[in-house]
């Protein structure tokens, strides 16, 4: 669906975007990640034929976004960090509008608003002015805009930048409904938004793209050793020893307990073992009572920070 190759672009002497490469699949909601100025707005412009880019080739579709930029937006809905919307118009007006600039014919319009109205939840709303609606139905406004000429392709710039939670909590929702039938691109820095509503991301720092991958993936493949916190109501002697003749454990380390004779341990196996299983049916042919088991699964902005810090 979308193809970029050795993607650059040049502001002057400023190079912001270093040569990237990535594939999105059709039906694929995927999370641009980045650090603010990482190159993640620059990229987005540059897929939405805002901008040409330096050098590069980057197709949508099979067709060009230099040499067939027209047919490119007509397949593409975009929603900017900056949501541009004329305040002084009512939400219906502004919708037919758009309609108009999209060429959507006369007779498909009451349609094509209608279906706009329901899917962002905008009934209530329908008849104010936007310069009166809170940040949070600007940014519905501004995804039925995005939507109206029912685009392939939906790229959105920080689209929760600015919502109070609820708020942002609605747009997720939002998004992970439309994902359901469109190809979606979000570019964020807020990792929450990522975990939220993607099942893979791509990470760029510096102008470069340093992971592509399924959440799981990254996370697998970035995590040292797998670390298990247990707790358990047994004999002092002998229990660490026993937790050490598990296959795959690489440290073991007793941590405060409550005192009396329950146990506190942590365990370090190799990446990838998963020891819970082997804990348990340990537990249960010593006699211990287990009271925690819990495995520490290295987090989204772990990976984040492994990858652009510095």
């Amino acid at each position: 669906m979308i193809s970029v190759q050795n993607l650059t672009k040049n502001y002057g002497e400023t190079q912001a975007v270093k040569g990237i490469s990535f594939e999105i699949r059709q039906g694929e909601i995927v999370g641009f990640l980045g650090p603010n100025g990482a190159g993640k707005t620059t990229t987005m412009k540059v897929l939405t034929c805002y901008m040409p880019p330096t050098s590069g080739a980057v197709t949508v579709d099979g067709l060009d976004v230099t040499e067939q930029s027209l047919e490119v937006r007509r397949k593409i809905g975009y929603l900017p960090e900056q949501n541009p919307l004329y305040h002084d118009m009512a939400v219906h007006e502004y919708l037919r509008y758009v309609a108009d600039l999209r060429g959507i014919p006369a007779d498909q319009q009451s349609a094509r608003l209608k279906r706009m109205v329901e899917v962002t939840g905008l009934r209530s709303v329908i008849g104010r002015n936007i310069g009166e609606l809170s940040k949070g139905y600007r940014q519905r406004v501004g995804l039925a805009q995005a939507m109206i000429h029912d685009p392939q392709i939906l790229i959105m710039d920080e689209p929760t930048s600015g919502l109070d939670p609820n708020q942002i909590v609605e747009i997720r929702n939002l998004i992970k409904e439309l994902g359901e039938q469109k190809t979606v691109i979000l570019s964020t820095h807020i990792l929450s938004e990522v975990q939220a509503t993607c099942d893979r991301a791509i990470i760029i720092n510096q102008g470069q793209i340093v992971a592509d991958g399924s959440l799981n993936d990254l996370q697998a493949a970035f995590s040292g050793l797998e670390k298990i916190t247990l707790e358990i109501k047994a004999p002092k002697d002998g229990c660490a020893d026993k937790l050490r003749t598990l296959e795959a454990v690489r440290g073991l380390r007793e941590l405060t307990g409550e005192g009396g004779d329950c146990r506190r341990f942590q365990i370090e196996a190799e990446r990838g073992r998963d020891l819970r299983e082997s804990i348990f049916d340990l537990s249960v042919r010593e006699g211990w009572k287990l009271l925690e088991l819990h495995r520490e699964i290295i987090s989204l902005e772990d990976v984040f920070r492994q990858l652009t810090r510095g």
